[in-house]
């Protein structure tokens, strides 16, 4: 089995959008970050690969989850495209590159794609995606390679409001 967890960036600071790429985290983002990757961690759901677009709010984001993971920070792979968008192909042909020792992977990103991404590889993704939402999304195969749209089955999906 591998599985992808998609996480929209934590809640971030309302202004900047002159300078959206540097826009950083409120702390409520902090906290929720904090939160969601804390219960993860609790149980079992760590990474053994982060990936995360480079923009502030969504590596903070990313830098929160892999310190409550005990992941190095400094091996966080950062992607250009996941701050200025993937279409569905370009994001599996991603996932299809990873090698096969790594079972669970994080990618840290940006709505409307985090959101069209957790449709687009799952066979069913009814929900929203708040800022922190993170949903983990199973593949019953052996290889990265064999990861394709719509076959994917949504095993959790966290989100903040549930932790209030």
């Amino acid at each position: 089995m591998k599985r992808v967890v998609i996480v929209r960036h934590a809640k971030a600071v309302p202004y900047g959008y002159e300078d959206d790429f540097n826009r950083k985290l409120r702390d409520r983002g902090k906290k929720d970050a904090n939160q969601i990757s804390s219960t993860l961690m609790a149980e079992g759901k760590k990474a053994d690969l982060i990936i995360s677009s480079p923009a502030k709010r969504a590596f903070k984001t990313a830098k929160i989850y892999a310190d409550n993971f005990h992941y190095p920070i400094d091996i966080i792979i950062k992607i250009d495209d996941l701050y200025h968008g993937l279409t569905t192909q370009e994001f599996l042909d991603l996932i299809n590159d990873l090698s096969d020792d790594i079972q669970c992977v994080y990618i840290f990103g940006h709505n409307p794609m985090m959101h069209q991404m957790s449709y687009n590889l799952s066979k069913s993704f009814n929900s929203d995606m708040p800022t922190c939402s993170t949903v983990g999304i199973d593949f019953e195969v052996e290889k990265w390679s064999e990861v394709d749209a719509r076959n994917g089955n949504v095993s959790f999906h966290l989100m903040p409001r549930m932790f209030s």
